[in-house]
């Protein structure tokens, strides 16, 4: 590895996904849950920075058997870093930071899984990754577009977080249910297909439609308010509508068993007070992904 990578301290369950310690060495590990406490351009509820940790915590409750799978996905070598420490009130730097982590990861061989923090954090990690997997392709599942070319004065706003990955991956776009007139009409002229939920529940063949988009080798990022705030209300800006959690695991099984998905992120998770079924439905997410993932065979 190029530098050094921010390390939990193994003793302390708290702070290691699903609490199991003592966690492989990092150079063993094949796949390596990241945390990064970005906030800096949420525009309604606050509260991003804490996703991460709530994630951790809630994952202690997690089962370790998937029924599903068949597997205990842990168990193919998982390791937790330490929150990525980022400069307060210098955007720049802190992305840059990200940037460097995720490219050093890359490089690494395992599979890396985000946990933000805003959406802001996304282009940031594909900017870094794009270089390394040739012809990547990028989906998104959100409910908004986020394809402003900039928003209240920073084209870095997570209102920007896909425009900016635009600039280096084509994507694909599953639950969108809002956006602005200025991307609307920026749409002809993006290298992105949005997939608008209203028009998903009319298609039975949606999600083969999702992955036939796809290139060979894919990253995901998830915004939590694509899903239904019927099972997912802790997001700093809900939509009526969106994927249920079936739908959800339907869709990312397809996913991982076509593709090779070779990174991805969970963001936006802003936990609120006594909400804990929020965390807890994202770290089981995550701990699906990883049974997905290693069930598949990439």
């Amino acid at each position: 590895m190029t530098m050094t990578l921010p390390q939990a301290d193994t003793n302390d369950a708290s702070l290691v996904f699903c609490g199991i310690t003592p966690q492989p060495p990092l150079e063993r590990a094949r796949a390596v849950i990241v945390p990064v406490p970005y906030e800096a351009t949420t525009s309604y509820l606050t509260g991003t920075r804490l996703g991460p940790s709530a994630i951790l915590a809630a994952s202690g409750q997690v089962e370790l058997w998937d029924d599903e799978t068949g597997t205990e996905p842990w168990d193919a070598g998982l390791h937790t870093l330490a929150e990525v420490a980022l400069p307060e009130g210098d955007s720049a730097g802190a992305l840059a930071r990200i940037r460097e982590v995720a490219a050093t990861l890359g490089a690494s061989g395992a599979f890396p899984v985000f946990l933000g923090g805003e959406h802001s954090i996304t282009p940031a990690i594909v900017e870094a990754l794009a270089p390394q997997v040739p012809g990547l392709s990028v989906l998104q599942i959100d409910a908004h577009a986020d394809l402003r070319e900039e928003y209240q004065g920073s084209p870095y706003s997570h209102a920007c977080a896909m425009r900016r990955v635009l600039d280096v991956a084509p994507c694909t776009q599953v639950a969108i249910r809002s956006l602005s007139r200025e991307e609307a009409e920026a749409l002809p002229h993006l290298d992105t297909r949005i997939f608008y939920d209203r028009d998903m529940r009319r298609d039975p063949g949606w999600m083969d439609r999702v992955i036939g988009r796809l290139s060979d080798r894919v990253y995901l990022t998830i915004d939590c308010d694509g899903l239904d705030p019927a099972i997912m209300p802790a997001v700093g800006t809900p939509e009526p509508g969106g994927l249920g959690w079936y739908e959800t695991l339907a869709l990312m099984k397809k996913l991982f068993a076509a593709r090779e998905v070779v990174a991805c992120d969970v963001v936006e998770l802003c936990p609120q007070p006594g909400m804990i079924g929020s965390s807890f439905l994202c770290a089981k997410l995550v701990y699906k992904l990883l049974a997905y993932r290693f069930a598949a065979g990439h």
